[in-house]
């Protein structure tokens, strides 16, 4: 049975109009566990991460996990509502985190209680409503596999504005802090060694695309300079010069590798923010993306990060109605039919591979 759209509005409703800032879900976690614990789920609250577990017949069988995040970013200038008013005009729904990943998240929500009317699925099924996505955070997804959480997993459905295509495959981010090193001299008599010419030769290879290996799914390594800082006065050559280089890395490279290499090619010293966050792929003959291909799914490379970034190596995809090009955007809205698409496709999707023979 597909879950009730009027249900799925009147959560989404409320989401929207209760703020969910990146560490501040509290008031967010509470409305998920209190509509879990209505339909007779144990709740676990870990942090402002929302647990509920439905296990199947045989005890040895490994967990699927429905997850989307539950908060939000700060709303932007530019909105003509109030961005947690929820205002429907029959047709969508607009208000901030409405489309990431409010309609995501109510999805995977209504689809893990529907599922729970049968115990004869081949996995047991876990709904997990996560924090702190919008920041990469340590208190959430992160949190739950370092307590255990993601233990027994096998595979994992991930809610994001996907507009219900499957995302088999994600860059992972790998943001470099660079600093070119010269030597200060005054610019009128030509001394010194400037580090902006340092750096504007480790950014001309860097604009090179010196990474030959590409990923079938998810292309290329990319890495764009995004911020530049130099110089104090006209007149003095600046012997330092900073830039910052966001590095998207697909699955056919490690982040350990783009970072040997690019230490080895460039004379400014290079340091990572952080080595957390991966590339994701799931094998495209995986019984999950074979259940959804049966149903006429597409499936497709995202160049955008998730939760699946923080996840162990277990098999994942992304999907959920809405579009991401909505994302962290004024006026922020998701479709009505969206979201009523979103949860027909999704129970097909988890009826047709938790039905299966595995």
């Amino acid at each position: 049975m597909t879950p009730s759209l009027s249900d799925a509005i009147d959560i989404l409703t409320r989401l929207v109009e209760t703020p969910s800032f990146s560490k501040e879900e509290a008031a967010t976690a509470s409305l998920l566990a209190d509509v879990l614990e209505r339909e007779g789920c144990v709740v676990e609250r870990i942090g402002n991460n929302v647990i509920a577990r439905h296990r199947c017949n045989n005890a040895d069988a490994p967990w699927m996990v429905l997850n989307s995040h539950h908060d939000t970013v700060r709303p932007g200038g530019g909105w003509h509502t109030d961005p947690h008013a929820a205002v429907n005009d029959g047709t969508r729904i607009t208000g901030l985190g409405v489309n990431d990943a409010g309609g995501a998240l109510v999805t995977m929500l209504m689809t893990f209680l529907a599922l729970r009317s049968s115990t004869s699925w081949n996995h047991h099924v876990m709904f997990v409503g996560s924090c702190e996505e919008e920041i990469s955070g340590t208190g959430g997804i992160d949190r739950l596999v370092r307590e255990g959480v993601f233990d027994g997993v096998a595979v994992a459905c991930v809610g994001e504005p996907t507009g219900m295509k499957m995302a088999i495959a994600e860059r992972g981010l790998l943001v470099l802090d660079c600093t070119a090193h010269g030597r200060t001299g005054h610019a009128a008599r030509n001394e010194g060694v400037n580090a902006i010419d340092i750096a504007v030769d480790d950014i001309a290879w860097f604009r090179s695309k010196p990474f030959a290996r590409t990923s079938e799914v998810l292309g290329g390594v990319q890495m764009t300079v995004t911020q530049i800082q130099a110089g104090q006065q006209h007149n003095v050559v600046p012997d330092e010069c900073r830039f910052v280089v966001d590095v998207r890395v697909p699955d056919v490279y490690t982040h350990e590798e783009v970072l040997t290499t690019v230490r080895a090619q460039v004379a400014s010293t290079v340091e990572p923010r952080s080595m957390r966050l991966r590339s994701s792929a799931i094998n495209a003959n995986h019984p999950l993306v074979q259940a959804g291909r049966r149903l006429g799914m597409e499936s497709y490379g995202s160049p955008t990060m998730s939760d699946m970034a923080l996840m162990p190596p277990i098999a994942k995809l992304k999907i959920g109605p809405g579009d991401s090009a909505r994302s962290h955007t004024p006026n922020e809205w998701l479709g009505l039919d969206e979201l009523q698409n979103g949860l027909e496709q999704m129970s097909r999707l988890t009826r047709e591979f938790l039905g299966t023979t595995q």
